[in-house]
């Protein structure tokens, strides 16, 4: 799958999350800050940031599944170090275990001048895909 050209539609275009760069033991990904992104108060939204996070470990462990497998997510936390307004965020996700069955991946937000805005930790299922690619 290419993930520069992802499908229309999806959460990741409402979000307006970028993918810059995926690999198995790599995956970048930004985001703008808008309104669209908001909580009420005018800030990110946590769970705007729960949702970029889980979106590149997601990447990262479906690029690191072995082939005819995909990942879904089991258990995912965060904690929100700052707030913001506007400007891009941006997502770096790294594996701190790739396992046969379960990956956990390590996240973190930052925004433009490198300050931590959330750290988070998502846990994995890999598991295979029926031959009309959903799972099983």
């Amino acid at each position: 799958m290419n993930f520069h050209n992802l499908p229309k539609e999806t959460l990741i275009e409402t979000l307006g999350i970028r993918v810059t760069e995926a690999s198995p033991d790599r995956v970048v990904a930004e985001m703008e800050v808008t309104p669209k992104v908001h909580q009420p108060f005018g800030f990110l939204h946590g769970g705007a940031s729960v949702a970029l996070a889980e979106t590149v470990a997601s990447i990262g462990a479906y690029l690191a599944a072995p082939e005819g497998h995909t990942s879904f997510g089991l258990e995912i936390n965060a904690n929100h170090l700052r707030s913001m307004q506007s400007g891009k965020v941006q997502a770096v996700a790294t594996p701190f275990h790739k396992g046969r069955t379960t990956q956990v991946w390590n996240i973190e937000i930052r925004d433009e001048q490198g300050r931590l805005i959330c750290v988070s930790r998502c846990t994995l299922a890999i598991v295979p895909m029926d031959r009309q690619g959903s799972n099983s």
